[in-house]
């Protein structure tokens, strides 16, 4: 089976955001909608009829141009819009017989999606996949009546909003779709889409949106019966107990509240009992969706902006207040607590107000996901995976259940008299006190009475269990050096943020000897929030302030002697940078034997933020490898590459996709891009092997062609200019005559040819007097506290 064209059929936000996840990752593919029934002023203005094309495709079309425009960008690179095609089902149906996937999007009703499904079954080609992206109607039913090729082919893939970003795919096969087409797209999920993939049962809602609709719900009436506000829910169940910043009432308002309630009464309307009564969405929300209340779209929802201040509703008379955070003594404590599984436990066991909130939103919510066991999921590693990829959650319920101990709460929740299924008694009976067993970097999970390993793809690759296996070759506070098999080093970051300061340099010069000896090449890599959020800009201000100029210049020094090192290295190095991978850490990447860039990288030289210019080499790789971009023989205008590289510092651009980085210039066409990002270190191993076993040397050092005293004029104008028009401060113009300066490769003829360390050296006395200026101290001051630049 192979998947070369897609078909998606409904263009709304899901379905347009599909086709564009699918252009993202290289797959042409067919956008279809209906045809409208009546024109626009604007179309009867141009004298057009119902049977003009523009007409009959608009609301396709308006579908492709909001993509453009949307925020998060559905889009990696605008340049993927030329994967997607679009048309209509009247004229373009037929067309379907080209696809090999066909994924159906449109109105969540079963007597729609049937008639769509039958029309698909006369035009698609025998073996193409059909699916449908519902969030919670049966599979099932919508293949009744369907040839027996179709039922074989028809499964459901359930994608979340906003698709590029939120990483879980539910497949839900039925009891006719052939295995080999259920194991084909959960492979094909994880490693051409990126996404984690669940399998889920044909119920109400799949896995995620069941439990995560139920454990709002449940938060909805705690607040109700426990007088709390909507902003003090907000500031307990968000970070501080390991889910998203948006919390309760902000997820609300993002998905839209019109939207919640349609998913919780898909649960509503197919269960009984008190199962049923846990769906009943309370009164008040519906009349906040009577009155347009809906949340982000309507511009109100649980919580309102006036001007720069946040209003929270007050659900009781239907008035917004001023927003209020939830204040008790475990809240203080948790915050004192290290890591998540340690914040929950010392609250949900507190006694009090958020203790006893918390612990009647959690303990029902453990109960659920242990009663759905095997109607929703054979096993409770696809729940916790659902709910982690789905919805943000940092520990899935199970996980979340050994985090505050099973056996001291199961004791609790008997107390209080609630029902534990009896699968968690016998478990707990037989001696077996946590869902989860970890040992020797190897993780299992209780299965009906005895533990299973827990299967992932053979891509994935755990950083902390392999420390575990193996141990460390050696190790300081900023960095390890780790054995990835197969004669391959990792050198993991592991400062606060993954800031670089001397003890990183100290280690990246250590792991290039080690790799020299022994090993065939090294990985750069980490699994923390961020690759790389540059230096250490807390020691630097420190020093500046203190007047050390010499102990800034050596450490400054030596960080650009490393990246040296790691250019001319006689064994290859790959760099995988991801998240956010900003200033140092974006010159840690360019010098390297190359990039295997994770799909989401946000890369850029943001230093003029803070007052500065790069100073580990940047500038010149930046350079360099805008140059390497040049065809060979071809004559080119040296200017117009040092206009650019200087305009990308000067407006500290930073890439929002990896496609985007190659677009400018941080990456280059011997780069790489890793759209599943827990395939990321495996994917920066293998082109280390791969380069290895091609007969990998370290580049030639040769002298670099730079514009000089005339180039030096040219950058400067533009700035000037600026300067003039009141768009930049004086400061920013001092900053951008050093730059100009170092790009320019300082005062010599246009087309001189320099040496890497002339350049260093230029690169670093700019540097150095910046460091010196009180404005751009206060900046980096201002971005030490505040977190972000100040325009002085």
């Amino acid at each position: 089976m192979r998947i070369k064209k897609a078909a998606v059929l409904g263009s709304g936000v899901m379905g347009s955001g599909i086709a564009a996840h699918l252009a993202n990752v290289g797959i042409p593919t067919l956008l279809l909608d209906i045809v409208p029934k009546e024109l626009t002023a604007e179309e009867q203005a141009k004298g057009w009829t119902l049977e003009h094309k523009q007409v009959r495709n608009r609301i396709v079309n308006q579908a492709v141009q909001r993509l453009l425009k949307q925020k998060p960008a559905p889009l990696m690179s605008k340049d993927n819009l030329a994967l997607i095609e679009v048309g209509n089902f009247e004229d373009d149906f037929h067309r379907l017989a080209e696809c090999d996937w066909i994924i159906e999007v449109v109105v969540e009703r079963l007597d729609v999606k049937k008639s769509v499904f039958e029309k698909v079954d006369e035009v698609r080609k025998q073996g193409s996949i059909v699916s449908s992206n519902t969030s919670g109607i049966s599979i099932e039913a919508m293949a009744e009546g369907r040839s027996d090729d179709f039922k074989k082919h028809f499964l459901g893939t359930h994608f979340f909003n906003p698709p590029r970003y939120l990483k879980l795919l539910e497949v839900i096969p039925t009891k006719h779709t052939d295995p080999a087409v259920v194991t084909f797209m959960k492979q094909f999920g994880e490693n051409v889409l990126g996404k984690g993939v669940v399998l889920a049962k044909d119920t109400p809602n799949f896995i995620a949106n069941r439990i995560g609709t139920y454990g709002l719900l449940v938060t909805v009436r705690e607040m109700m019966k426990g007088g709390y506000s909507v902003g003090e829910v907000d500031s307990v169940t968000g970070p501080l107990i390991g889910r998203p910043k948006s919390a309760t009432f902000r997820t609300l308002d993002v998905v839209g509240l019109d939207t919640f309630i349609h998913v919780a009464n898909n649960v509503f309307e197919k269960v009984e009992g008190e199962e049923k009564e846990a769906f009943t969405v309370p009164s008040f929300m519906k009349t906040m969706v009577e009155k347009g209340w809906l949340g982000s779209k309507s511009g109100q929802g649980f919580f309102y902006k006036k001007g720069k201040d946040i209003f929270e509703l007050n659900y009781e008379t239907l008035e917004y207040e001023p927003t209020k955070k939830l204040k008790a003594p475990s809240i203080e404590m948790s915050k004192q607590a290290k890591g998540t599984a340690n914040k929950l436990k010392a609250l949900v066991y507190a006694n009090d107000r958020a203790g006893q909130l918390l612990w009647n939103i959690l303990s029902p919510t453990l109960l659920y996901s242990a009663q759905l066991l095997g109607e929703i999921a054979d096993d409770i590693v696809a729940i916790d995976r659902a709910m982690k990829w789905g919805f943000g959650w940092e520990l899935g319920p199970f996980e979340t259940w050994d985090a505050i101990g099973v056996k001291q709460s199961v004791e609790k929740m008997k107390a209080e008299g609630r029902q534990v299924p009896s699968w968690v008694e016998d478990m707990l009976a037989s001696g077996y006190e946590a869902f989860y067993k970890y040992e020797h970097g190897r993780v299992s999970y209780y299965d009906r009475g005895q533990y299973k390993p827990v299967e992932e793809n053979e891509k994935v690759i755990h950083i902390q269990r392999l420390k575990e296996q193996k141990g460390v070759i050696k190790k300081n506070s900023g960095a390890s050096l780790i054995d990835l098999g197969d004669d391959v080093a990792l050198l993991e970051f592991h400062s606060p943020n993954n800031a670089i300061g001397f003890d990183i340099v100290q280690m990246i010069n250590y792991a290039l000897e080690e790799v020299d000896r022994n090993y065939k090449g090294l990985v750069i890599g980490n699994q923390g929030k961020n690759f790389c959020v540059g230096a250490n800009l807390a020691m630097i201000l420190m020093e500046a302030q203190d007047d050390n100029y010499f102990e800034i210049e050596m450490v400054v020094r030596q960080f650009q002697q490393a990246m040296m090192n790691i250019k001319y290295s006689t064994k290859p190095v790959v760099v995988a940078p991801f998240a956010m991978t900003l200033g140092g850490g974006t010159e840690i990447c360019l010098p390297a034997s190359r990039i295997q860039a994770a799909a989401e990288t946000y890369m850029g030289l943001v230093e003029v933020g803070v007052g500065l210019i790069p100073g580990g080499g940047g500038n010149k790789e930046l350079y360099i490898k805008h140059l390497s971009g040049m065809p060979n023989g071809v004559e080119f205008d040296l200017q117009k590459v040092a206009n650019k590289v200087f305009e990308t510092i000067a407006m500290a651009k930073v890439s929002t996709s990896a496609a985007e980085a190659r677009e400018l210039n941080f990456l280059n066409a011997q780069d790489s891009i890793s759209i599943n990002g827990d395939h990321l270190i495996h994917d920066a191993k293998q082109t280390v092997l791969a380069l290895y076993e091609s007969g990998y040397r370290p580049p030639v050092r040769k002298k670099i062609p730079v514009v000089g005293e005339t180039g030096y004029a040219t950058l400067l104008l533009g700035a000037q200019g600026m300067y003039y028009s009141g768009y930049i401060s004086e400061h920013d113009l001092k900053i951008a005559k050093k730059l100009a300066y170092v790009i320019a490769g300082g005062s010599v003829p246009y087309g001189t040819e320099v040496d890497e360390q002339y350049l260093l050296d230029l690169e670093r006395e700019a540097f150095l007097s910046l460091v010196g200026e009180p404005k751009t101290q206060a900046r980096m001051q201002h971005m030490l506290v505040k977190g972000k630049p100040l325009r002085n």
